[in-house]
């Protein structure tokens, strides 16, 4: 393990990420992990490492290190400019060399993945900080240091991932669900104007959870639920009615309603899409076209 990258600026919020911690949620520990677990496996597959290496995660843009030592990496994930090489590429850094990820075109989180891995001290674990939790390696900040573990045996093979932007540039974004659990505690209807509306994401949104705006869904079942387990992809509905969607930090267990989930094969799109962007959902079958229900 030895010093690669020196953290010269984290840009809005750059974090070390890797697949999670799975099979804690029965003791309060989340998953936690890359929001856009695809892009960092496609990172970590570029430069030659296990898919569940630790990488950075970074949001918006902004992030830029320096290499203190010669060193082979990728970025994945939102489009953005880069001031060495190419997204979706491997690059190859001499001692010294600057790499800036620029504010993304397209999406909203982007990857680095560094060959090796990034080796900070895993916590239960994993590498992953989680934002909720407060577990993992706190986020970066200008001046860390990040070590790289040994560099795989076997070089990268490919050059150049042929990957299309995530999400596209334009348009909306649209998440398979499956209804329930408790699509029964909403009024008739619930369920298909959630399915026929389009969202926004709105401002507060974050690895937790992504708040949308829309139309109210309406309960048919007053009260509130005891608290009960919650997975990623979740669709929580609080009172006022607008649903949460669960993202990779999000609470073990939670007292609202979950009117449906997103399947978990759509979350790495879900997580792309930036604030004011438009949601739409569909059943589970379709990817896109005319709504449907069970």
């Amino acid at each position: 393990m030895t010093a690669a990258l020196e953290v010269l600026a984290a840009g809005p919020l750059a974090t070390v990420q890797d697949l999670g911690r799975p099979g804690l949620a029965a003791v309060g520990v989340g998953l936690s992990g890359a929001a856009d677990r695809g892009s960092l496996r496609l990172a970590n597959r570029l430069v030659g490492n296990e898919e569940g290496a630790a990488g950075v995660e970074a949001t918006f843009g902004g992030l830029s290190v320096r290499a203190l030592r010669a060193v082979t990496v990728a970025v994945t994930g939102a489009v953005c400019p880069l001031t060495v090489g190419a997204m979706n590429s491997v690059v190859h850094l001499a001692a010294g060399q600057r790499l800036t990820l620029g504010t993304p075109t397209a999406g909203l989180r982007s990857y680095l993945a560094v060959r090796g891995g990034i080796a900070v001290p895993a916590v239960l674990g994993s590498r992953s900080h989680d934002v909720l939790a407060g577990l993992g390696p706190a986020p970066l900040a200008a001046g860390d240091v990040l070590p790289a573990g040994p560099p795989p045996a076997a070089p990268p093979c490919v050059d150049l991932a042929p990957v299309a932007a995530v999400p596209p540039e334009r348009g909306e974004v649209v998440l398979r669900v499956r209804p329930g659990p408790r699509d029964d505690w909403f009024a008739p209807g619930a369920v298909r104007e959630l399915l026929s509306a389009a969202w926004t994401v709105g401002a507060a949104s974050d690895r937790v959870g992504m708040r949308l705006d829309g139309p109210a869904l309406p309960r048919a079942v007053e009260g509130e639920l005891p608290s009960e387990g919650m997975v990623p992809g979740a669709l929580q509905v609080p009172p006022g009615g607008r649903p949460v969607l669960f993202l990779a930090d999000h609470p073990v267990t939670g007292g609202y309603p979950v009117i449906a989930v997103v399947l978990r094969d759509d979350l790495d799109h879900a997580a792309q899409a930036r604030p004011g962007s438009t949601l739409r959902f569909t059943g589970a079958a379709h990817r896109g076209g005319a709504p449907t229900r069970r």
